[in-house]
């Protein structure tokens, strides 16, 4: 009941950060700027719904609470993607000037990826899921490294395009990637709802979640898949959000002090609604656009991350 409460209080909180980002300074406007708004809202709660469902899922597949799927060097590889594209055909590709091309590609791209490593992972009997993220780190830091380069090579005309890339923006999303990201993330939350459950079990580790009758591999592999696509599908729709994921996972975790993903998981994506919905308000009202909202939650989050590998240290 008390848990019940808690969610009907952010929910709440994230209605009233939405009707005041949607109604205040409207000034009649309402056919120009109304449609606007509320495509940018629905942007910033399929952002935080994905990052929220994916970052806590994955931590409880790897029983670590400081990691996101970021890790498998998905943000990375996106950054490579359009750096790459740009670097040798440049800005004016239709690549990167059609909205909906630069979605499709970006989020077959990232799957492909993903998929790759889970193969690699799940084959000849199985590899422990530390010697996954161990590969994850290695490439995305190997991806990072060429996307520098070619950052230093590019015609700095040029770069100005790939710097639009680096950081999430919701002030020029695109109204149809909305409603063909919102299908995406339904079909795939609903496919995860059905091993909601699973996940409270699977947090025991391996050995008891086998000894209760859990498919481990299975239900691991595709886990890790569900994560990977809405990792994907919120990236190629906003741009990376690094340390967004970390935040609002672990501030679940101590809102709600449960084992039950179910809680756990709507805690975080509401928060998500409250962070993103208003943050974005602040940003517009208060910050008059001098800033944007992924550079406050990426510093926020570094914070944060350094605070949580320090409180690990202590316990430790």
């Amino acid at each position: 009941m008390r848990n019940s409460i808690k969610l009907a209080i952010l929910l709440g909180v994230a209605l009233i950060f939405s009707a005041l980002y949607i109604f205040q300074g409207l000034n009649g406007n309402y056919d120009y700027i109304l449609p606007r708004r509320v495509i940018k809202i629905l942007a910033m709660a399929l952002t935080g719904v994905s990052i929220a469902y994916s970052t806590v899922i994955f931590q409880t597949i790897t029983h670590n609470r400081i990691l996101t799927p970021s890790i498998m060097g998905l943000d990375s590889l996106y950054l490579l993607l359009q750096t790459f594209i740009i670097f040798f055909f440049g800005s004016g590709h239709i690549v990167i000037m059609n909205a909906q091309v630069n979605f499709f590609v970006s989020v077959v791209v990232m799957i492909g990826f993903a998929l790759i490593l889970y193969q690699f992972l799940f084959r000849a009997g199985g590899r422990p899921i530390y010697f996954l993220l161990l590969v994850g780190i290695i490439v995305g830091t190997f991806l990072g490294s060429i996307t520098t380069f070619m950052e230093v090579l590019i015609d700095p005309n040029e770069f100005t395009r790939v710097q639009d890339k680096m950081f999430a923006s919701f002030n020029n999303v695109n109204g149809d990637l909305v409603w063909l990201a919102l299908v995406v993330v339904v079909i795939v939350m609903i496919y995860g709802v059905r091993m909601i459950n699973q996940l409270d079990v699977l947090s025991l580790g391996r050995d008891t979640a086998i000894n209760l009758g859990v498919p481990y591999d299975k239900v691991v592999k595709r886990m890790l898949i569900i994560s990977a696509i809405l990792i994907s599908v919120s990236t190629a729709l906003v741009g990376p959000i690094t340390f967004f994921g970390l935040i609002v996972a672990n501030l679940s975790y101590q809102f709600f002090k449960t084992y039950k993903h179910s809680i756990l998981i709507t805690g975080a994506s509401f928060m998500s609604l409250v962070a993103l919905i208003g943050g974005q308000w602040i940003v517009e009202r208060v910050f008059t656009f001098s800033t944007t909202l992924s550079v406050i939650v990426n510093f926020i989050g570094g914070i944060y991350f350094i605070y949580l590998l320090l409180k690990e240290s202590r316990s430790a």
